[in-house]
């Protein structure tokens, strides 16, 4: 499968690209280097070592970018370059009516101005649909499989995705997780529909939507997700308790956010993620669904080790997260307000604990100072307060206004 890009990025990035493209092997750290010598039965234990980092920066174009997407891609993009990797840009731009008209170029614009670059061409969401039709045809040919079933016939199994008939309110799960830090794990009610009925409803013209089965019992190995994050440590799912049979295509056709980004990951090689802290039992979901992916769009048939690193969030002073659609100290406002954008990275690097205070900086300067060994200092929420905001060059009242 073909990765469907744009090729929109935005000129005064793309002539710093190119220097970034031939860096091939992945430095560490530690400081060793990856073409250490290494005996042969060495080889598979150093293979994860040597694979050069994929990263990316995936935001919505539902507004102007604020503060806190500025923190998170300075340090997705601090992450690859210190492992002199790679970064993508990727336009989540699936939930049309969402989407704010020129958001994808004020995006992009706004990374020129913070001095962050990307490599290769920007990939837009909605130009990816046979993609993901592609990926769900694939989905649809498994089953669910217990593990203590090894029994080859399909006979009496779960479809690994069902068709859901539930209605609209049963399905805010869909959207990107973006109002909470949980999901809504669902009652399995059309889960247990027989399979003539539901044959019988979809050609009725029923509406519904498609549903990705998870193991039911807690206790089967098969639902447990383990996962070691940079900055959280060790995090424990299990998709029967935790997470639950999760929509991937919504009643209105569209794909929904969880297996959009599963399929995008998988297609562009991204073996490390850098995202808020929200987005930790995301992980757990989209791991289950790129198992199950299978061989094609251009990805290994081997699963890609993935490094993740989610980051406390940045929230307003009654610790509401920051939000784009709600114009909340968008990086617009404040260059209006002629804050420059070394003072905006100043923050940022301040907030992931790169610097001890906050004063004016490069990105580029940062690269030097980023280690995963900096960013454990604290996991709470980063709230802000008129200090920070006068620093920003604004009152305390200005800073409110712009936080709704």
């Amino acid at each position: 499968m073909s990765e469907s890009v744009s090729g929109r990025s935005s000129g005064a990035l793309s002539e710093s690209v190119s220097r970034h493209n031939d860096r091939t092997f992945v430095e560490r750290a530690s400081g060793s280097s990856a073409h250490a010598s290494r005996s042969p039965g060495d080889t598979a234990a150093d293979e994860s070592q040597i694979r050069p980092v994929i990263g990316r920066f995936a935001p919505s174009p539902t507004g102007r970018m604020h503060v806190g997407n500025a923190y998170v891609a300075l340090a997705a993009w601090l992450a690859a370059r210190a492992a002199h990797g790679r970064i993508r840009l990727r336009i989540e731009d699936i939930d049309v009516e969402r989407n704010r008209p020129d958001a994808d170029r004020w995006i992009m614009d706004d990374l020129s101005w913070l001095g962050l670059d990307w490599d290769g061409d920007v990939v837009y969401q909605s130009q990816r649909i046979d993609c993901y039709d592609e990926a769900l045809q694939r989905l649809q040919s498994q089953w669910l499989c217990d593990e203590n079933d090894e029994t080859p016939s399909a006979a009496g199994k779960q479809p690994l995705v069902y068709p859901c008939f539930c209605t609209r309110a049963d399905l805010k799960a869909a959207s990107a997780p973006n109002a909470g830090d949980g999901f809504r794990v669902y009652a399995g009610t059309c889960r247990r529909i027989p399979s003539a009925r539901r044959r019988l409803r979809v050609a009725a013209g029923d509406r519904y939507a498609l549903r990705v089965a998870v193991p039911q019992d807690c206790h089967d190995s098969c639902a447990k997700v383990d996962v070691v994050d940079s900055v959280y440590g060790p995090q424990h799912f299990n998709l029967a308790r935790d997470i639950g049979d999760t929509v991937i295509r919504r009643s209105d056709g569209e794909y929904a956010y969880q297996f959009a980004v599963s399929v995008d990951d998988r297609a562009m090689g991204v073996n490390h993620i850098v995202r808020g802290r929200d987005l930790l039992p995301s992980t757990a979901i989209q791991q289950w669904i790129k198992q199950h992916l299978g061989t094609g769009d251009g990805a290994s048939s081997t699963p890609v080790s993935t490094e993740y690193l989610h980051l406390p969030l940045i929230v307003d002073a009654g610790g509401r997260r920051l939000a784009k659609r709600h114009a909340d100290l968008d990086l617009g406002a404040l260059r209006e307000r002629h804050v420059e954008p070394e003072l905006v990275i100043g923050w940022c690097a301040y907030w992931l604990g790169l610097i001890d205070c906050p004063y004016p900086c490069q990105a580029a300067d940062l690269i030097a100072k980023f280690s995963t060994a900096r960013l454990n200092r604290h996991h709470e929420d980063i709230h802000l307060h008129s200090q920070s905001l006068q620093a920003m060059g604004m009152s305390w009242e200005q800073g409110r206004s712009l936080l709704g």
